[in-house]
C-alpha cells in the first residue's frame, strides 16, 4: 500500500515538473515570439588600421542609407571607405544613436493574409537587415550589431570612425565642379587626402554636395516658406515596461500595438508644455526593446537649425528639460505609464528636414498623386505624405497616401557637381513629396542603388550626370539591383478614384502649392464639396507664398464688405473677382470672369465645366487656381 500510494506521489510530482515545464516552455517561446529576449551587448566598431591614399568609391556617412550604399559598392567589387563624421562609436545613426527605433515603412500594395507578415518595397540590403532585428520596432542594440556585421563582413570595406573633419575635394571644369575625393582630418588629428573614383554623400543633411557647390533648397522654401521646417523631435527612454504594461498599451482607447510597435494615445496633444512654443507632444510612437524599455517618439522642438550646432545643443538641453515634465504628466494621467521611470534622452536628435537637393530630376507631389513609375526608377515609395508641425501653432498634416511610386535615380545625381550622388532624405525631392521619400527603408534603397551605380559609371567610363542620361546605363543598373534581390517593378492596382475626377488636373495644381490636404485616405479633398467666399481667399493666400510675383494685390478685398463669408456660396463671379484682386486688377464683380477669359487667365474650358456658376465645388476652385497659376506664374502642375 505504501508503495502504491508512494508510486502515485511519483507521478504527481512528473505530471508537475512535466506542467511547469511546458508553462515554462510556453513562457519562453511567447517571449521569443514577441522578440523580447536579453538585450546584445554593443559590438566594439574598429576602425581600418591603415586608410590608403585612394578608394573607388567613398561613401560619406554611417548612418543607414550610408551603410547600404558601402556594402552595395564592396559587393560589386569595388574598393570603399565609409567614413563617419559625427563622433559615434557604434553604426546606424538615427535609428542607434537618434533611437528613432520605430520604422516608417513602404508596404507593398499587396499584403499577404497571415498576420505579422509583411511585404515591403523594394527589399534587398534593408530586407537583408530587417530579417536580423526583432519586427516593425527594434533594440537599438540589435540594430547596430547587424549594421557592423554587414559592414564588417565586407572585405573591400575600409571604416573610419571619429573623423574630426570632412571636406571634399573639388576640381574646377568647365560644366561644374567635380569630387576627386575628401579631405579628411581622423581622431588622432591626422590629416588626409584620399581620391576616389566616385563619392556618395550619405550624411543626413548632405554636407559634402553643399561644400561642393551643389545647388539645394531649404525647408519649405520651394513653397514660398523659406522660414519653415519640420520640428525635430528627441526620443526619450522609458523603464519598467514589463509585459504586462506592454499588453496593457494595446487596450489604451484609439491606441494599436503589435508586438515590438505601440501607436495612439492622441491625448497627448492635451499636455501643456513649460515652453510651449518651442516643445509640444503628439500621439505617441511607442517602440520596444529587448530590457523592459521602450523609446517614444513624440515629442516636437521648434526653432532649431540642424546646421547650426549651438542651436543643437540648445534644442536638446531644451529636450531633456521638458522630458521630465512629459513623463511626469503621462504617469499622472495614464494607469498604462504608472510605474514607468524616465531612463535618459536619446545622443542625437531626430532631425526630418534641413537642405534639398536640387537635382537632375526633382521628385514632385504629382508623382505621388499619379502613383507614376520612371523609366530610371532605382527604389519605390509608398508611405504617406506625412507633414510634421513647423510651428507650435501648426497641427502638421497628411498630403496624401500613395499607393506606389518610382523614384528616378536622376534625384541622386546634383546639378553642377559631377562625381558625387546624394541619397537619403536630402536627395532630389521638392518638400512636400520628401514627407513621404525621406523614411528610411526607402533611403536605404538608394543608397544601394548609389553603391550599384558607382560600379557601373567606373565600369563604363562614365560619369554620374552621364550614366542619368543613358537608357542602355540605366537599364544595366536596375538590372544589377534586381539580382541583388531589389524588386522594381510597380504592383498592379486600381486607379484612385481621384484621379478619374474631372477636377484631377486642378488638383494637382492644388496639392503642389499646398493649398489643400488629402488625408490618409485621400478623401479630405472633397473634389464634389461646395466651396466659400472665405475659403477660396485662403487658397491664394497660399498660392501667393508660392508665386508671389504675380499676385501683388489683395484676394481679401473680394470680401471685405461680405458679411459671413465662410457661410456664403462661391460664385463663379465672386471666385474671378478674389483671382482679379490678387492679380491687382481693377476689375468689378460683373466684368471680373470675362477680362480674366480675355487676358487668357482663365480657359472657356474650364469655366465650361463649372455645373452650378452660382455654387462652385472645391474641384471648380482648384481648376480655376490652376489655370490661373499657369498663365500668369507660367508654371504647369503635370
Amino acid at each position: 500500500m505504501f508503495q502504491v500510494k508512494r508510486f502515485r506521489m511519483w507521478i504527481g510530482a512528473m505530471i508537475l515538473v512535466a506542467m511547469i515545464g511546458g508553462i515554462l516552455q510556453w513562457d519562453a517561446w511567447k517571449s521569443r515570439s514577441a522578440g523580447i529576449g536579453p538585450q546584445q551587448p554593443l559590438k566594439k566598431v574598429e576602425s581600418a588600421a591603415q586608410i590608403k591614399e585612394s578608394y573607388d568609391t567613398i561613401v560619406v556617412g554611417t548612418d543607414p542609407e550610408g551603410i547600404a550604399a558601402a556594402v552595395s559598392a564592396a559587393r560589386n567589387g569595388l574598393k570603399v571607405l565609409l567614413v563617419d563624421g559625427k563622433d559615434r562609436d557604434i553604426l546606424g545613426g538615427l535609428m542607434t544613436l537618434g533611437w528613432l527605433n520605430t520604422l516608417d515603412l513602404n508596404y507593398a500594395p499587396q499584403q499577404p493574409a497571415a498576420s505579422g507578415k509583411h511585404n515591403f518595397l523594394n527589399k534587398g540590403i534593408f530586407q537583408e537587415w530587417y530579417n536580423q532585428i526583432e519586427g516593425t520596432s527594434f533594440d537599438t542594440h540589435t540594430a547596430a550589431n547587424v549594421f557592423y556585421k554587414m559592414v564588417s563582413g565586407e572585405p573591400n570595406i575600409d571604416l573610419l570612425m571619429k573623423t574630426r573633419e570632412i571636406k571634399p575635394l573639388v576640381q574646377a571644369g568647365k560644366a561644374g565642379n567635380a569630387v576627386i575625393g575628401l579631405r579628411i582630418v581622423s581622431a588622432d588629428q591626422t590629416e588626409h587626402s584620399v581620391y576616389a573614383k566616385t563619392v556618395i554623400d550619405a550624411t543626413q543633411d548632405g554636407d559634402i554636395a553643399a561644400m561642393a557647390g551643389a545647388p539645394f533648397t531649404m525647408g519649405r522654401e520651394d513653397i514660398g516658406d523659406a522660414s519653415s521646417q519640420m520640428a525635430v523631435t528627441l526620443v526619450f527612454k522609458l523603464g519598467g515596461v514589463t509585459p504586462k504594461v506592454w499588453d496593457s498599451f494595446g487596450k489604451h482607447p484609439h491606441t494599436g500595438s503589435d508586438k515590438m510597435s505601440a501607436w495612439g494615445f492622441p491625448e497627448m496633444k492635451d499636455y501643456v508644455s513649460t515652453n510651449k512654443e518651442r516643445v509640444r507632444m503628439r500621439g505617441l510612437n511607442i517602440g520596444r526593446q529587448n530590457d523592459n524599455t521602450v523609446l517614444i517618439n513624440a515629442m516636437q522642438i521648434f526653432g532649431v537649425d540642424p546646421l547650426n550646432p549651438e542651436s543643437v545643443r540648445e534644442g536638446m538641453e531644451i529636450g531633456r528639460k521638458e522630458a521630465e515634465h512629459i513623463v511626469t504628466y503621462m504617469k499622472n494621467n495614464f494607469s498604462e505609464f504608472k510605474r514607468v521611470e524616465l531612463l535618459g534622452t536619446a545622443p542625437e536628435l531626430y532631425v526630418r528636414e534641413t537642405r534639398h537637393l536640387k537635382g537632375e530630376y526633382r521628385l514632385t507631389m504629382t508623382d505621388l498623386m499619379e502613383n507614376r513609375d520612371h523609366w530610371d526608377a532605382i527604389a519605390y515609395g509608398s508611405y504617406e505624405v506625412d507633414i510634421q508641425s513647423t510651428n507650435y501653432k501648426d497641427p502638421g498634416s497628411v498630403m496624401m497616401k500613395p499607393k506606389q511610386y518610382g523614384v528616378p535615380f536622376r534625384c541622386l545625381v546634383p546639378l553642377k557637381v559631377d562625381g558625387l550622388l546624394v541619397v537619403g532624405r536630402a536627395a532630389s525631392f521638392d518638400s512636400l513629396p520628401h514627407g513621404s521619400a525621406r523614411v528610411i527603408p526607402l533611403g536605404m534603397a538608394t543608397g544601394e542603388a548609389a553603391g550599384a551605380a558607382a560600379k557601373i559609371a567606373l565600369d563604363r567610363g562614365v560619369t554620374f550626370r552621364q550614366l542619368s542620361q543613358s537608357k542602355d546605363g540605366i537599364t544595366e543598373l536596375r538590372d544589377k539591383l534586381m539580382q541583388q534581390n531589389v524588386e522594381l517593378s510597380l504592383y498592379p492596382f486600381d486607379k484612385p478614384a481621384y484621379m478619374q475626377h474631372k477636377a484631377f488636373p486642378g488638383l494637382k495644381a492644388a496639392v503642389s502649392m499646398a493649398v489643400t490636404i488629402g488625408g490618409y485616405d485621400n478623401m479630405n479633398w472633397d473634389l464634389d464639396g461646395k466651396s466659400n467666399p472665405q475659403r477660396f481667399v485662403s487658397h491664394m493666400a497660399n498660392v501667393r507664398k508660392v508665386h508671389p510675383a504675380p499676385f501683388q494685390g489683395d484676394a481679401g478685398l473680394s470680401i471685405r464688405h461680405m458679411p459671413t463669408p465662410a457661410k456664403q456660396p462661391l460664385t463663379l463671379d465672386q471666385a474671378a473677382l478674389t483671382l482679379a484682386m490678387a492679380a491687382g486688377l481693377k476689375s468689378t464683380r460683373e466684368e471680373a470672369v470675362a477680362e480674366l477669359v480675355q487676358r487668357g487667365w482663365l480657359k472657356k474650358d474650364t469655366i465650361k465645366q463649372i455645373s452650378d456658376p452660382l455654387q462652385l465645388t472645391n474641384g471648380d476652385s482648384y481648376m480655376l487656381i490652376r489655370d490661373f497659376v499657369e498663365n500668369t506664374a507660367g508654371v504647369k502642375y503635370e
